[in-house]
């Protein structure tokens, strides 16, 4: 299936370059970095749009990553929009398009740790939780390397 496995060159049980017995040049991508212009959320376009993708729209205008968008991005999440109120319209053809597309714009912890993207807010939120239970936790002392 399509979209399963960690993205190329983003397989965590890979070893680092400096203990691999091979140290070929890794190729390093082609990458432009160019301004971008983030835009406002556009209204969905009047139309008969299922309730559940009402929401769903609203949710990605309150994504921490909504600011970063730009118009083509709205472009996108719009034809998504379509997509998804297909979908919960009961058009089930329609599941593994909207999965494709939500996917690239990181919608579950998943697709966010294959694009790289981690929220600034973890730690913080981390650090707000009520005090450990007696025991401690399977968690406790590990932190991810930046």
């Amino acid at each position: 299936m399509a979209g399963r496995g960690p993205a190329p060159g983003m397989n965590p049980n890979s070893k680092p370059d400096h203990e691999r017995a091979r140290r070929n040049k890794p190729s390093a991508p082609n990458l432009r970095i160019v301004d971008a212009v983030p835009a406002e959320q556009p209204p969905l376009p009047d139309g008969n749009w299922h309730p559940q993708t009402l929401v769903w729209w609203s949710m990605w205008g309150e994504s921490p990553l909504a600011p970063e968008f730009t118009a083509n991005d709205w472009s996108e999440l719009l034809d998504t929009a379509v997509i998804h109120s297909g979908f919960w319209g009961g058009d089930m053809k329609l599941a593994a398009e909207l999965r494709q597309r939500v996917a690239k714009f990181g919608a579950t912890p998943e697709d966010r740790a294959r694009l790289r993207i981690q929220f600034a807010q973890a730690d913080e939120a981390d650090s707000k939780r009520p005090e450990k239970r007696a025991g401690g936790s399977r968690r406790e002392g590990l932190r991810l390397a930046e």
